[in-house]
């Protein structure tokens, strides 16, 4: 069985630094791409940041600068570093993987969300 197990949300002060991890388990043909999204109370879920490959990223505008998405491919895992955190940052973050589970098998997974506060 396929999963996604985030890890790393926690609270932290406005101005602050944490880091999100997400690693597939389960047997897997590849990892196409993976990314993090995120939704606050009362908004829609947003894309902060994807990866593709091991190098080629996509980073929301309201986070450039601050968030780094980067994968580790030997570990299945994909990570977000999180600086210079504001109050507006706070949400639940989830994980999201588009994966082959086998050569034409494609499966898109999302991980159980991660709480992020950051305090003023």
């Amino acid at each position: 069985q396929v999963q996604l197990v985030e890890s790393g949300g926690g609270l932290v002060q406005a101005g602050g630094s944490l880091r999100l991890s997400c690693a597939v388990s389960g047997s897997i043909f590849s990892i196409n791409a993976m990314g993090w999204y995120r939704q606050a109370p009362g908004k829609q879920r947003e894309l902060v940041a994807s990866i593709l490959g091991s190098s080629s990223t996509v980073v929301a505008d309201s986070v450039k600068g601050r968030f780094t998405i980067s994968r580790d491919s030997a570990k299945n895992t994909v990570y977000l570093q999180m600086n210079s955190l504001r109050p507006e940052d706070t949400a639940v973050y989830y994980c999201n993987a588009d994966l082959l589970l086998g050569p034409t098998r494609p499966y898109n997974y999302w991980g159980q969300g991660t709480q992020v506060t950051v305090s003023s």
